[in-house]
């Protein structure tokens, strides 16, 4: 299964080229929670200190107006990439009053579905899509969905690459990179049970966060429902999931970018009637964009997408028709609560060096019945990943998870090894086997060492939430941000502000005929 990456690794080697390895571009996008010094979600409109949502490059929103995203541009150096993060959130704490950012992926004490403040983007056709494009998910997901956060890791192979891995396969197709990310997309999908076991970090959740509804898991204490052996509840059937698949037989397809673009397509063209019940235009107001299988291509959930940056308001699936794939963005992690930044440097090598893995790692089309298998995988990992003796399925075939975890990342210490010997560290095979030691010892996972902490200290997830939460704020207000860097982030919000109003100064068109124009792009 893995003998083709001790071929890439060795044409590599032997050519001088593995230095290249460690080009690749690294960004990270984290989602958290403004709450206020109660754990509640914040009440309050995303501060203006901090610019606008809608066209600040580093510092947004995501569904709801409280859930600020952070956005790093990207870099080759990871420790960069930790650097602007860090930099960011210093920012915003100078601006936040007595509010705090939430330290885990579940939210606490959530008010119901209307105590959710919808995103707001201004006036212009583009910020009103987005906000009604939320509306709509609130509709047909609900608005607590939607407020779950997590940390996605954005990777590029680098570009110098390419000719060489081309010359090496002896493909010369025009869609070679497209071609080849997707084949790394589907090796993401197939081993990705591996991100929620190594770094889920969300195995229990407030009892609020049901709203009253019943569940099949246990009681933690009083106000904290958990899963014994879970790793990433936000991961499993109670996040953010597109439940309409198996009754519309609408279903991404990774075969190619082509096939790919085709199924997302289709959905978006394809009219659900549960959807046409909620209504579009309804009294004067939008209730969603479309009433079809998906609004927009966002709106499908995948642990993995394949990206190009857009030009203004283009379609994604066009931007990837006319341009290729440029990166992939993994969505698969959770924020790590043990850390300030959500992820470490620790994570940030593990993550690059498994990229690398899927990209040299032989990939066929995934068949039907290892789709089932894929996402099952997905699924009993997030809810029982530490269970003893916990088995996957693999062509048809039972696997431990152990078993499996084992292999594949003995397959991964080549391409650690080569990526440390690129870069005069060894920082990849320290990650490596910090990895492998959760595989030996599912209590040294973050999602165990949660629990075990709540138990130590006899809290429930919020009260633990909230405690690193606290001290979080504490680390990033003990120390201020330089002068040069408050002055350059001082000066993106003044500048996204501008912008902002330029865009709604130039709308020349109705929302309507807006959307017609948006959705005619071909």
């Amino acid at each position: 299964m893995y003998k083709a990456i001790e071929r890439y690794l060795k044409y590599l080697v032997d050519h001088q080229h593995h230095r290249l390895l460690t080009l690749g571009l690294k960004g990270l996008e984290k989602e958290t929670l403004r709450v206020g010094s109660d754990g509640v979600i914040a009440q309050t409109s995303h501060p203006l200190a901090l610019g606008s949502a809608l066209t600040n490059p580093y510092i947004t929103t995501d569904y709801s107006e409280a859930l600020a995203e952070f956005i790093t541009p990207p870099f080759v150096d990871a420790d960069h990439v930790l650097q602007f993060l860090d930099d960011t959130q210093r920012f915003v704490y100078a601006h936040l009053n007595e509010e705090i950012l939430w330290a885990t992926s579940m939210p606490c004490v959530v008010p119901g579905e209307t105590g959710i403040p919808i995103a707001q983007y201004g006036s212009s056709n583009a910020g009103r899509m987005k906000t009604v494009y939320r509306l709509g998910l609130g509709y047909r997901y609900g608005r607590v969905m939607q407020v779950i956060a997590g940390v996605h890791f954005n990777y590029s192979v680098p570009e110098a690459l390419w000719p060489i891995l081309q010359e090496f396969s002896s493909d010369h197709s025009s869609q070679f990179i497209s071609e080849r990310y997707f084949a790394m997309l589907r090796n993401l999908q197939r081993l990705g049970w591996l991100v929620p076991y190594l770094f889920g970090a969300s195995p229990a959740v407030c009892k609020s966060f049901l709203g009253g509804k019943p569940t099949e898991m246990e009681s933690f204490n009083a106000t904290t429902y958990y899963e014994p052996f879970a790793t990433s509840l936000r991961m499993g059937d109670i996040g953010y999931q597109n439940n309409k698949e198996n009754e519309t037989g609408i279903k991404a397809s990774y075969d190619s970018l082509e096939s790919y673009v085709e199924s997302l397509t289709c959905a978006i063209n394809t009219v659900y009637p549960g959807y046409e019940k909620i209504g579009v235009g309804v009294d004067g107001e939008y209730r969603q964009l479309n009433a079809n299988i998906l609004q927009i291509e966002n709106e499908y959930y995948s642990t993995v997408r394949p990206k190009q940056i857009l030009n203004g308001n283009e379609k994604p699936s066009l931007a990837l028709k006319q341009r290729g794939v440029r990166y992939l963005e993994l969505r698969s992690v959770d924020v790590n609560a043990s850390h300030p930044l959500g992820i470490d440097r620790e994570q940030m090598a593990f993550l690059e060096a498994f990229m690398l893995f899927c990209l040299f790692t032989d990939s066929p089309v995934i068949s039907s019945t290892e789709r089932a298998e894929i996402d099952y995988n997905e699924l009993v990992t997030a809810h029982r990943g530490r269970e003893p003796g916990l088995q996957l399925r693999r062509c048809g075939k039972d696997i431990s998870l152990r078993a499996w975890a084992n292999e594949a990342l003995s397959a991964m210490s080549g391409v650690c090894e080569v990526l440390d010997s690129a870069s005069a560290t060894t920082r990849y095979s320290d990650s490596l086997r910090a990895q492998r030691e959760k595989v030996a010892d599912p209590d040294a996972t973050p999602s165990a060492m949660m629990l075990a902490e709540m138990r130590s200290n006899d809290e429930g997830f919020f009260q633990y939430a909230l405690r690193k939460s606290c001290e979080h704020r504490d680390y990033f207000q003990k120390t201020a941000l330089s002068q040069e860097r408050d002055e350059f982030f001082q000066g993106e919000a003044r500048q996204s502000l501008q912008r902002q109003k330029q865009i709604e100064q130039e709308d020349t068109l109705g929302f309507s005929d807006y959307l017609k124009q948006y959705f005619a792009q071909q």
